[in-house]
């Protein structure tokens, strides 16, 4: 077949290809986001039936249409219960189904021999789609365990984990090998072998990367998942396929590096679990025994809730949030467990009213995911001009008058420039020790998800409020009536 005949067949597939670019061009920006998500999922919807028209790889329509109604009513009932706190979580096992997707289908294709199995190149691409598929699924369980607080988010080394780690990294090579030139009577032993393995290496991967590290883990997983796809796609024969694994392989990758990138880290450093060497000008705390804490009166109810502070101590921290003229807020994971993003809008708002210029600042680890942090804010109207990445941050917390962060512990943490050989040593972080006052709302003085203490809570300019974030929110509001 010729390119003219080539590019005529699948115009379809083009258009819808394009559409889904398209989409993802239009989520760059809050105001077209949602309209990009649609477009894309239209189209992502489209390309599904096309496929199941055009390459007739159903034999039983009735199986299909089954299929298809439980996955969607198992995805509904999923999304409509699960909090925004447990996204995290979510996003890490939806990219471990993707990645077991991929894998079924390359095993469907593989065994028995079915569309085109007699080329080398197709067989390859089997075993890597079954592979980097079994390999996501794996390394996304271990992930989501750590999110949810099932395993330990510090990070983990089994035994010899170097050395299980590159006996099975060598053992999915030859089996992919295998998997192209051995006899049909050994596929199934082979592939049996090679789901072992890529299980194996997924899982010690993931063990050893620290929480701080996760959100890359999740956006490095959901690019393999578009990877495997890919493979599978071609192992199909099917372009679309191809081509859309593609574009979720390439989209994550490209924000895989951005994340390491702003976590000063490399990939293979992060996937290592170890922590690189750190400027020599790097930012740390000034630590006092000055510590203005506010009194926390006897109190046997739950640590979630906030203790009342006396008089003066108010009034003093009233007169602050009246007086500041230039404020940044600092929204952490803790505000997104209490679901305080709608009183902190509020906050803000008030404070605008009162003449204050107010900001955020969001690092690009604040979540356990990608964009954690933005998604919340966007939730309640915060305009996306009012949010400034970590650099744009930082260059004006000197001219800061108060800072207000929210559940916000290792990502305004100056350990990270003193604490060698913990999870965020040598992590940027928001300097909000070098403005002129700050308030911390957290839950209590513990170390963050990185298991680090927070030297911060000890300077003299610091005012902690211990307790849940939403209700500490709607003690500083009380202070504005």
């Amino acid at each position: 077949m010729d390119l003219g005949a080539t590019m005529t067949d699948y115009r379809f597939e083009l258009i819808l290809v394009v559409g889904i670019l398209a989409g993802l061009r239009l989520m760059r920006r809050p105001r077209t986001a949602v309209t990009g998500n649609l477009l894309s999922s239209v189209c992502m919807l489209v390309a599904v039936v096309l496929t199941v028209w055009r390459f007739e790889y159903v034999r039983n329509p009735m199986i299909l249409t089954m299929a298809l109604l439980v996955g969607a009513g198992l995805g509904s009932a999923i999304a409509w219960r699960v909090a925004m706190v447990q996204m995290p979580q979510l996003v890490a096992l939806l990219n471990g189904f993707g990645g077991a997707a991929s894998a079924l289908v390359a095993l469907n294709a593989l065994w028995p021999p079915v569309y085109g199995r007699s080329l080398i190149a197709v067989k390859t691409g089997g075993g890597l789609a079954l592979s980097i598929g079994i390999l996501t699924l794996a390394g996304s369980l271990i992930a989501a365990a750590k999110l949810a607080g099932w395993l330990d988010s510090k990070p983990r080394s089994l035994p010899a984990n170097g050395l299980i780690e590159a006996a099975a990294g060598i053992a999915v090579f030859l089996l992919i090998v295998s998997c192209a030139v051995a006899a049909e009577d050994w596929l199934p032993f082979i592939f049996v072998l090679l789901i072992i393995s890529a299980a194996l290496f997924g899982v010690v991967m993931t063990l050893r990367v620290g929480g701080a590290d996760m959100p890359i883990v999740i956006s490095l997983l959901n690019s393999l998942s578009g990877v495997a796809a890919a493979f599978a796609g071609f192992t199909l024969a099917n372009p679309l396929l191809v081509a859309t694994g593609g574009i979720v392989g390439a989209a994550g990758l490209i924000l895989t590096e951005g994340m390491c990138r702003a976590m000063n880290r490399s990939l293979a450093v992060t996937l290592r679990g170890v922590t690189p060497a750190v400027p020599a000008n790097a930012p740390t705390a000034e630590a006092s025994t000055a510590m203005t804490d506010m009194p926390m009166p006897a109190d046997e109810g739950t640590d979630a809730e906030t203790r009342d502070v006396d008089t003066e101590t108010a009034l003093d921290l009233a007169d602050c949030l009246k007086t500041a003229r230039k404020i940044m807020i600092v929204p952490g994971y803790g505000m997104a467990v209490a679901q305080a993003q709608d009183r902190v809008k509020i906050l803000a708002d008030r404070l605008e009213e009162l003449g204050g210029e107010v900001m955020f600042a969001v690092h690009p680890v604040a979540g356990r995911m990608p964009g954690h942090m933005n998604v919340l804010l966007a939730e309640v109207d915060v305009d996306y001009e009012k949010l400034l990445e970590i650099d744009d941050a930082n260059a004006v917390f000197r001219q800061t008058d108060l800072v207000v962060v929210v559940g916000a512990n290792d990502v305004v943490n100056p350990a990270a420039g003193t604490a060698e050989g913990t999870p965020i040593y040598g992590m940027p972080v928001l300097n909000v020790v070098e403005s002129g006052h700050v308030i911390v709302c957290n839950l209590d003085r513990k170390p963050g998800y990185a298991g680090v203490d927070n030297p911060l809570y000890d300077d003299s300019r610091v005012t902690f409020i211990e307790g849940d974030a939403r209700k500490s929110v709607d003690h500083l509001l009380a202070m504005l009536e």
